[in-house]
């Protein structure tokens, strides 16, 4: 990382989100000027703001605009140091009820980002958020139903999870704006010289995390446990995802930009790893244990484009970036909920109440 200054303000799209206002907190905690661009659409994210203002003063500039409007969005970048790109439509399931808004925030959105960087000219570095599912619905892979789990058959796969050598494959309208956004990125590298990384995630979870059933589905697993909801579970709970707090999401999304020079062109899986790897009928086992009641269980259908199992194989990522150990899924599960419990004030048992 060259360059950097504390007086140029650092950029974070969607900033207002659940882990760009995390990113923001620790990149102010350090010393910088961050300017939220958000158009502010999504519940609840206004209140990431005023605690953002309560703990860092003037130094939180927020910019409440769309992605799409590039005159709005390009001042935004003139003078940043760098840019965090977050903004995105992050559901599936609202990308198949509205296809054409997916691919404009998604696609054209970051296509704004891109042509606002190349026409400064002065090798900003740009970090994406990518997803997990630009590998597909992983439907060619063999799986053995083991403890509640699907495991792969491919002790390679197993041991590891799935590499970045894992060919694309885009599903839904998602998951091919969020690729072809992804591509684009590593592309403005090749061809224009932008300094820029992708980070593929997986499931990332933790504090200041509302979710919902189509996004952040963790907490919202936890949300509804917590006040004695049913939940409901598409498919058939076995699916296994690797779950990352998002201290250390943003532990990765800093160090791509700290290491841009070595990194630049580059996509790397970010999720928990096989050490983090749990299916969905585990957690919700884990989560009655926290709550001191059984979960209420429904199921529906299958959802479109849904993995059986993602597991990242985050070596590279952990090589290549320097990063710091993982949470134990166990451990930051417990504190989302202990988190949860205190900020919602729910009436729950001493297993998660506020420390």
């Amino acid at each position: 990382m060259t360059g950097t200054s504390f007086d140029a303000p650092i950029l974070i799209t969607g900033g207002a989100g659940f882990i760009g206002s995390n990113l923001a907190d620790r990149l102010l905690s350090e010393g910088h000027r961050v300017r939220l661009y958000d158009a502010l659409a999504r519940d609840g994210v206004e209140r990431n703001v005023d605690w953002l203002r309560g703990r860092h003063g003037d130094r939180v500039e927020l910019v409440v605009a769309d992605i799409r409007d590039r005159d709005r969005l390009s001042s935004a970048v003139a003078d940043a140091q760098a840019v965090f790109h977050l903004a995105a439509q992050v559901a599936v399931t609202t990308s198949m009820l509205d296809p054409r808004d997916d691919f404009e925030i998604n696609i054209g959105g970051t296509l704004n980002v891109l042509e606002a960087l190349r026409t400064r000219g002065d090798a900003t570095p740009l970090i994406f958020a990518s997803t997990n599912k630009v590998y597909g619905d992983l439907t060619d892979l063999d799986f053995a139903l083991e403890d509640e789990a699907y495991v792969p058959t491919d002790p390679e796969i197993r041991d590891h999870g799935v590499g970045e050598a894992r060919p694309l494959d885009f599903h839904t309208p998602y998951g091919v704006s969020k690729g072809a956004a992804d591509q684009y990125v590593l592309d403005y590298a090749r061809s224009f010289g932008i300094p820029t990384a992708v980070l593929r995630m997986s499931c990332i979870y933790g504090r200041g995390q509302m979710g919902t059933e189509d996004q952040g589905w963790v907490a919202h697993f936890l949300i509804r446990a917590l006040e004695g909801k049913p939940i409901t579970l598409y498919g058939d709970g076995h699916q296994v995802r690797d779950i990352l707090d998002v201290s250390n999401a943003v532990d990765a999304y800093i160090q791509s930009w700290r290491r841009i020079a070595e990194v630049s062109g580059r996509a790397y899986n970010l999720g928990g790893g096989p050490a983090n790897a749990v299916s969905l009928r585990r957690l919700l086992h884990h989560i009655g244990d926290l709550t001191g009641r059984e979960v209420d269980l429904t199921f529906a259908d299958w959802r479109a484009g849904d993995q059986r199992y993602f597991v990242a194989d985050t070596r590279a990522a952990e090589r290549d970036l320097h990063l710091a150990p993982k949470v134990a899924w166990r451990e930051g599960v417990a504190e989302l909920a202990r988190w949860l419990a205190a900020e919602r004030r729910l009436n729950t048992p001493m297993g998660v109440a506020a420390e």
